[in-house]
Parts: structure tokens; C-alpha cells; sequence
């Protein structure tokens, strides 16, 4: 009887939705690893509900919630907001730390964001700022 060995490590790949050509190939460029993941995250937290033609469900309103009071309240609601959007709509990712802080000053947000990929044991942290734009 043979034996199959499988040690099949998974290399996400996710094409570049800024669509910038590669130089060399003339194709799109894609995303590989790590950063597939995170700017899928990103794209998701970005997206609003009924944005997606096909999909009008995918999405989490995280832009409605820039125009509430940037106090502590909101930053909770935007806090479990991204919680149940990653966990919905990234599959390769799962949360271990969101902390939203509020800067009523310029009504915005500072997201920070730490995760691990699936089979991976080192966690990624991204910080980004999210805030109104006119």
C-alpha cells in the first residue's frame, strides 16, 4: 500500500485592486502572503452594506459611523463593527485585538488591529486612521 504525504502549505495570492501594471509582465499586479490578507481586511472595512452589486450583504456601514460623535460610545459600536466583519468576511484571518480610540479634535478614529493568518503563529498588527472624508 503507498503512502501519501501531504505538506501542503497555502501562499494566498489577491490581485491589486489599484489595477497598477506590473512593468516587466504588462499584467496586473497581484498580492501574495500576508499582504493579500491585509488589504483584504482593508477593503472589507471600507465597504459599505449594498456597495456590491451582487453581494449588496458584504459590507459593515463603518463610514456611518464617522459622522456620530467621536466619544468613547462609538468607538465600542466600531470596535464589535469590525470584529463581526472580519470574522464574516475574511476566513484567513481571525482577530485577537481591536482598539478603537476616538480623536474628537478632528472627528476621526485610530484603529488598531492585530490578527493572526490561518496556520500562521505570529500575529500582524496594522494601525490605520479612519475618518470623513468630504
Amino acid at each position: 500500500m503507498a503512502t501519501v504525504y501531504t505538506n501542503v502549505t497555502r501562499d494566498f495570492k489577491d490581485l491589486d485592486l489599484n489595477m497598477n501594471i506590473h512593468p516587466v509582465r504588462k499584467d496586473v499586479n497581484k498580492h501574495v502572503g500576508d499582504l493579500a490578507v491585509i488589504n483584504s481586511i482593508k477593503n472589507i472595512l471600507s465597504t459599505n452594506k449594498n456597495e456590491r452589486l451582487f453581494n449588496p450583504s458584504f459590507g459593515g456601514n463603518i463610514r456611518a459611523l464617522l459622522f456620530e460623535n467621536a466619544d468613547n460610545l462609538t468607538a465600542i459600536r466600531m470596535e464589535k463593527q469590525i470584529v463581526n466583519l472580519v470574522e464574516n468576511f475574511e476566513p484567513r484571518a481571525s482577530i485577537s485585538k481591536v482598539v478603537v480610540t476616538p480623536e474628537p479634535d478632528t472627528n476621526a478614529f485610530k484603529v488598531y488591529l492585530e490578527f493572526f493568518i490561518v496556520n500562521r503563529t505570529d500575529p500582524i498588527a496594522i494601525t490605520f486612521q479612519s475618518e470623513r472624508t468630504r
